[in-house]
């Protein structure tokens, strides 16, 4: 199982199951398999695509209504979806430029809401991944930290996809740095403090650097079609 998988991994590092959330991706999984997930005890759910996510949260309303779930988009956001994910989702973990976050702090302001967000770095540098350069996500984090109804939980990211785990361990680490430094250079405050990295082929190695939210979805409900 995955929480036991979390759990090995956690004793490795000294670290508490607690400090892990285990976002469960969603993306293309059929209304009722997600259903029966949250019935078996997932409570954060995580989508790529907005429409996508109102769907499925139009068709799982009375699912939900019996259980404390969040949903967390985890896919990049166009700007003319911004209104939209402001009100479906519960944090998003796909910031990836200031001119996106003055406009869902503005959206957020209307709405009454303090949204969660994660800034999202792109240090493997490809040009297929959104994401800022790991130059640019210390002032950004700065910037957005000054946005009143924005809460920067931390940052995210989406390394480059390795077969061997080990590989991709130094990225993890970077990221934890780049989190540490923010920290250290007091630009960020008491909120910030997660990092959102791992998924499936990875997760286990992204725990033991130090991820506090892993985002999988194949090793739970299989490869999708």
């Amino acid at each position: 199982m995955i929480k036991d998988r979390i759990a090995s991994s956690c004793r490795r590092s000294g670290r508490s199951v607690s400090e892990v959330t285990l976002v469960g991706v969603t993306k293309t999984i059929p209304y009722s398999i997600v259903g029966q997930a949250i019935e078996a005890g997932l409570t954060v759910l995580g989508e790529n695509r907005v429409q996508e996510a109102a769907d499925k949260i139009a068709h799982l309303r009375q699912v939900t209504a019996q259980h404390d779930v969040e949903w967390h988009l985890i896919g990049q956001l166009q700007s003319n979806k911004a209104r939209r994910a402001v009100e479906l989702f519960d944090a998003i973990h796909s910031l990836d430029s200031l001119k996106l976050a003055e406009r869902l702090d503005g959206i957020a302001a209307e709405s009454g809401k303090r949204l969660p967000v994660f800034l999202e770095v792109n240090l493997g540098a490809e040009t297929s991944k959104a994401g800022v350069t790991e130059t640019e996500a210390l002032h950004l984090c700065e910037k957005i930290c000054r946005l009143p109804n924005l809460v920067l939980k931390g940052l995210m990211t989406v390394p480059p996809f390795l077969d061997d785990p080990q590989e991709i361990r130094p990225f993890f680490k970077k990221l934890r740095e780049l989190r540490d430094q923010a920290i250290r250079a007091g630009i960020v405050d008491s909120t910030f403090k997660e990092l959102s990295m791992g998924m499936s082929n990875d997760f286990e190695t992204a725990i033991e650097e130090g991820s506090t939210c892993v985002r999988v979805g194949t090793a739970i409900f299989g490869s999708r079609s």
